[in-house]
């Protein structure tokens, strides 16, 4: 979606207005609209807060993610009515860590905002190239100054639902027990899942690997992988240019797999048989799952890895 500069009025002029008849307020609990009888209206800005908050919330939230199904969330822009959505909420996550960008264009309450990657923003990996590009009909944009996607790292990932436990308990305090009582539950699932995921490479960590895009830098740190990024798109035919880039780094780095964010096009994976290198996906899992979950796809991802890491 083409940010067009009509749309920026639009938000501009509605943030405006709603965040000047917004009154004065301290602290999360004070600005919040449901009732103790109410679910908790939440904002989040990426389908792994949403599932992070609907499995610590149970029916104490009610967790919406207005972006569309397709393409990335963290490029998406919000409509001046989806921003006033977020602006009413009770709660809103963000992912940090120079995720969803739009959130420093528009006037959000800072008392509902909390950044759930805020306690490790020592760890955030800076990024060095910051090469433009696009993602199908998304337009052309840049990735930031430093990775984003936090979650795929369990451990931060389990830092993040802490987050969201926390500021749920502030403001509905009267749940608190149950809130703590569903984090373990699915913080006993994230270490399950970081030692299913530490299984598969255990041995084959120096293994050469080349991912798709660069967004797997957490989850190659984590498991100390040898791997290196390109910029290509599962649903587009790469360039010359990009072959040619390949085949170089092929000759230093010597990789017999490379791992997609999506299932690539049958052509691609043909012809990168034909160069010594097969295909898998691990999808990041940014945005909503067309069947299963967070968990789930996490799950299916280990398994695909299998195949890299094989003796």
């Amino acid at each position: 979606m083409k940010w067009f500069t009509v749309s920026c009025m639009g938000i501009a002029l509605a943030t405006a207005m709603v965040g000047c008849s917004e009154p004065p307020a301290t602290s999360a609990a004070d600005t919040a609209g449901s009732g103790e009888g109410e679910p908790l209206s939440v904002y989040v800005v990426n389908y792994p807060l949403q599932y992070f908050a609907e499995r610590i919330g149970g029916p104490e939230v009610r967790v919406t993610f207005p972006a569309p199904a397709a393409g990335d969330p963290a490029f998406w822009k919000p409509s001046p009515e989806q921003v006033v959505a977020y602006q009413k909420a009770d709660l809103i996550l963000l992912n940090g860590a120079s995720y969803a960008k739009w959130v420093t264009h528009v006037s959000l309450p800072a008392s509902r905002m909390v950044d759930t990657s805020a306690a490790f923003t020592d760890r955030f990996i800076p990024l060095d190239d910051q090469v433009t590009h696009s993602h199908g009909l998304g337009g052309k944009h840049e990735h930031g100054d430093v990775a984003f996607t936090t979650w795929l790292d369990p451990v931060q990932a389990i830092e993040q639902a802490r987050a969201i436990r926390d500021a749920l308990i502030r403001l509905r305090p009267s749940a608190k027990g149950d809130f703590e009582q569903r984090l373990d539950a699915l913080v006993t699932d994230l270490t399950a899942l970081d030692k299913q995921l530490a299984a598969v490479v255990r041995g084959g960590a120096s293994r050469p690997l080349v991912f798709s895009h660069p967004v797997y830098q957490y989850f190659i740190r984590r498991y100390e992988l040898n791997g290196q990024a390109v910029h290509w798109e599962p649903d587009t035919s790469p360039t010359l240019e990009q072959w040619a880039a390949l085949e170089q780094l092929l000759a230093e780095h010597p990789a017999q797999w490379m791992i997609w964010e999506g299932p690539p096009m049958p052509a691609t994976v043909e012809a990168l048989q034909k160069i010594g290198l097969d295909s898998l996906t691990f999808d990041p899992c940014g945005n909503v799952p067309e069947s299963g979950d967070y968990l789930s796809v996490m799950r299916q991802n280990a398994r695909a890895l299998e195949k890299a890491f094989a003796p």
